[in-house]
């Protein structure tokens, strides 16, 4: 919960002074909780007299509540409701009137108004209403902000995916233009390295469609999680053995350092897309020659899966900005290696499931550690 209060707007439009001086002396010391968002919110009450002065000050800053007289001298309460206040949704208005009736409470509640006060009012009912008022207000603001933030977030993740799904596509098309074209003759042998690199790029695409499907499954919560005691070297081995062909390609040596008998209770599929993408990117991103290895312990009462390796590495900030999605480090070494950009926000995700985090410690030209910890 924050220490300093938020403050609010109310203006109280009413031509009765009694009723104006009464609702600024009740309300100024009048401090409301919103627990849902962590905010104190307290009032700063003005008062107007007529509908014609309150509606020349919404032209400088509006207030976020009004409580609204139905009956003023001039233009009315309900046609100031009617007309300015209902195009502006992020004001709540409270109605305030000598005449209540079931009709008036209608046909203001159909008009915008939250709420509806009918005098005399104790300074408790005043109290009480306002209160309701300010936490709808808060948490109809914060809706607002969280959809505007998801309507960016949305845009940005659709414009990253299409970026990533338009070059593989526009290279495989290029391609494939020149073998319709025989521009290497009519030899199906000469065009043996176009066709290994459209099949490097469709292989990307489609690692990509499968990240974004494992990602939103675990987002969404809807995927089934079956958990089992299982054996981490087992999976850890399999993890490597999955790698044998790419790692042989690279003339890595590869360990597996495990603690006898370590167990977790987990998700298979999910501790397999765990080291599957930390051994993946250890080969992957390695140097010729070089060295991958796994150790699994328990300390702490956790699990702790380090995947080390003496690849490229990463800088401060490169390291910073890795597990989120879609980052894919991209320089002299790496330009060229193929992947999601998905792999380690996916990880990071994962991780939290269980209640653990996942970290790296790099070094550039030395190599980089991840290490993953799992509560027991």
């Amino acid at each position: 919960m924050s220490s300093e209060p938020e403050t609010l707007r109310l203006a109280v439009v009413d031509d009765e002074l009694g009723i104006r001086l009464g609702v600024t002396s009740i309300l100024s010391d009048v401090t409301v909780e919103i627990p849902e968002v962590g905010s104190r919110v307290r009032l700063q009450v003005s008062s107007w007299a007529d509908g014609e002065s309150f509606l020349a000050a919404l032209d400088g800053t509006a207030p976020q509540v009004v409580l609204l007289d139905s009956k003023l001298p001039g233009i009315g309460g309900m046609e100031i409701l009617e007309g300015t206040l209902s195009g502006r949704p992020e004001v709540v208005t409270i109605m305030i009137t000598a005449y209540a009736t079931l009709e008036s409470a209608v046909r203001a509640t159909k008009l915008g108004a939250y709420d509806f006060l009918a005098k005399p009012f104790t300074p408790e009912e005043l109290r009480v209403t306002v209160r309701k008022a300010i936490h709808h207000h808060v948490l109809a603001a914060q809706a607002r902000r969280l959809m505007e933030e998801n309507r960016r977030v949305r845009f940005q993740f659709i414009s990253v995916l299409a970026h990533e799904l338009k070059s593989p596509i526009n290279a495989v098309d290029g391609y494939l233009d020149l073998i319709r074209n025989r521009l290497l003759g009519d030899e199906l042998a000469a065009y043996g390295d176009m066709i290994e690199r459209s099949s490097l790029r469709i292989g990307g695409m489609r690692k990509l469609i499968n990240d974004l499907l494992d990602l939103t499954r675990i987002e969404s919560g809807q995927r089934v999680r079956t958990l089992e005691p299982l054996e981490l070297a087992e999976l850890a081995r399999a993890a490597l053995e999955g790698q044998e062909t790419a790692s042989r390609a690279l003339d890595l040596a590869v360990t597996l350092e495990a603690e006898p008998g370590l167990t977790l209770q987990a998700d298979r599929m999910e501790l397999e897309m765990i080291l599957n993408n930390l051994v993946s990117n250890a080969v992957k991103y390695n140097r010729p020659g070089g060295r991958v290895t796994v150790r699994l312990a328990r300390r702490d009462g956790a699990v702790e899966l380090e995947v080390a390796d003496t690849g490229w590495g990463l800088s401060r900030d490169e390291a910073d900005r890795l597990f989120s999605d879609f980052v894919r480090i991209k320089n002299d070494h790496t330009r060229d290696i193929p992947g999601s950009g998905l792999g380690l926000s996916l990880v990071k995700k994962l991780c939290a499931l269980y209640g653990g985090s996942v970290t790296v410690e790099s070094e550039p030209t030395v190599g980089s550690t991840f290490r993953v910890r799992l509560p027991l």
